[in-house]
């Protein structure tokens, strides 16, 4: 059984507003402390920012703008950005450790996950629109906005297509917070700690993307453990982790595009 999200999703858009803050930091400083939490719905989207580098407030308020008006939602940000803590701040200095304490488990992607991941993918190129969708091995549910029920139902035969009637979605009917989809975003490896709008220190985003890889590549669960200030996890160094996780994201296009789907891609 499995539940995946659209990137229009309000959760979504909130995960991608953390992810482009988080963009802007590693514009302006090469490795950044930065943890942005985004509650959005209503007309109002509430950003809070603990960050060892500004951000313009400008700049801020336009990458909301952009990624909240793709669909159609207007509101005001508000913003409030504070230093991060010292004694975090002191654990990295001048060495990349462990940001943080946690268990982590990557899994292999299933069938079930491979084909629900591609029907939100294929939905959303169609639509652009709020999508939710859920796959057992007996039902397919597809809850699209503004989207014409007959015409899905034709494409997906036997699925329930927007159970409740013509939907409207988006961030006047729900509302969205960071990290609040995560088994749309990690699947079975869903453990503690969200994936977005943090920096690479953070081994929620490091060590779950290290996982999640290593997963697919052995087909194989992995299983992982760290305390801040770690210096080494899994018999590597954290240092190796953290590239290997910044060279995912770049391939993606940043922070704000891995935001848009998860790992389960």
């Amino acid at each position: 059984m499995f539940e995946k999200v659209n990137p229009a999703h309000p959760d979504k858009i909130a995960d991608r507003i953390a992810g482009a803050l988080v963009d802007i930091a590693y514009e302006l400083q090469e490795n950044p402390r930065i943890a942005v939490e985004v509650q959005i719905g209503h007309g109002l989207c509430s950003i809070i920012a603990e960050t060892s580098v500004r951000l313009p407030l400008d700049r801020v308020k336009a990458a909301a703008h952009r990624i909240g008006n793709e669909t159609d939602d207007f509101f005001t940000v508000e913003y409030r950005e504070v230093a991060q803590d010292a004694l975090l701040a002191k654990n990295q200095a001048g060495h990349i450790r462990c940001g943080d304490n946690g268990i982590f488990k990557g899994m292999p992607m299933t069938e079930e996950q491979m084909q629900l991941t591609a029907i939100a993918d294929q939905l959303y190129q169609m639509y652009k629109t709020d999508g939710k969708y859920l796959l057992t091995n007996r039902r397919l549910i597809i809850c699209q906005s503004h989207a014409d029920r007959h015409f899905l139902s034709g494409m997906f035969p036997g699925a329930e297509i927007n159970p409740i009637g013509d939907w409207i979605g988006g961030m006047d009917v729900d509302t969205g917070a960071t990290n609040r989809k995560l088994g749309s975003d990690m699947g079975d490896g869903v453990t503690g700690g969200g994936l977005h709008g943090k920096d690479l220190s953070k081994a929620d985003v490091s060590v779950n993307i290290y996982a999640f890889l290593r997963a697919q590549e052995t087909g194989k669960p992995v299983e992982l453990c760290c305390a801040i200030g770690d210096d080494r996890v899994d018999c590597r160094p954290y240092s190796e982790i953290v590239e290997i996780a910044r060279s995912y994201i770049s391939v993606l296009g940043g922070f704000e595009k891995f935001a848009e789907w998860g790992l389960v891609r």
